[in-house]
């Protein structure tokens, strides 16, 4: 009997183009595997942010998904090196700084006056540490964040998360509409298109 693993994931990239990282949402613990070779169909055609109901066995040590659920279609992007900082994070740093906090976090509002999403502002950790790394491996998951706007939104969300080039902090911005304005403004203004056939 081949041993087998199931549960729910998030999926990350993983540590080139080939690879996906699932990431148990329970344990955070990961579980590397390749895009392709698969018996479930669909693993090749997922997106990092999507979170998945899969079951994976395990052949001469290779995993294998046999079985594969898209529960949510929420997307990450990772945009590192920027030169531009939206107002609405600079603000939200600027007043963790004045707070002498580490973390801080606002709601922005779209000009109808409804929250169109929420923006989180890390500094950057001292010594070794990468924090725009720890998110993008889950070392540090994301779905803490994502459950916090669960609770009032429904999901699919977009996740931005946006390492500034010459400042001291990591952005995290949760954009409630995926595939709505917001979600389509921020993408135009750090130049990473949506994938064709994103959910």
């Amino acid at each position: 009997m081949q041993p087998t693993m199931s549960g729910t994931f998030r999926v990350l990239p993983g540590r080139d183009d080939g690879e996906w990282l699932f990431l148990d949402v329970e344990s955070a613990d990961p579980t590397y595997l390749p895009r392709s070779g698969h018996d479930a169909a669909g693993v090749a055609d997922l997106e990092p942010g999507y979170r998945v109901d899969a079951a994976v066995e395990w052949r001469d040590d290779d995993p294998v998904v046999v079985d594969l659920d898209v529960r949510d279609g929420t997307l990450f992007e990772f945009v590192d090196g920027t030169d531009t900082v939206f107002e609405a994070a600079e603000e939200t740093w600027l007043n963790a700084r004045a707070d002498n906090a580490g973390m801080n976090a606002d709601v922005t509002y779209g000009t109808d006056g409804d929250a169109n999403g929420v923006v989180y502002t890390f500094a950057e950790q001292g010594g070794e540490r990468d924090l725009f790394a720890e998110f993008r491996d889950g070392v540090r998951p994301l779905d803490p964040l994502i459950a916090r706007l669960a609770e009032g939104e429904e999901p699919p969300f977009e996740v931005f998360v946006i390492r500034p080039a010459a400042e001291p902090f990591v952005i995290v911005y949760l954009v409630i509409e995926k595939g709505g304005l917001l979600a389509n403004t921020v993408r135009d203004t750090y130049d990473c298109p949506r994938a064709d056939d994103a959910e």
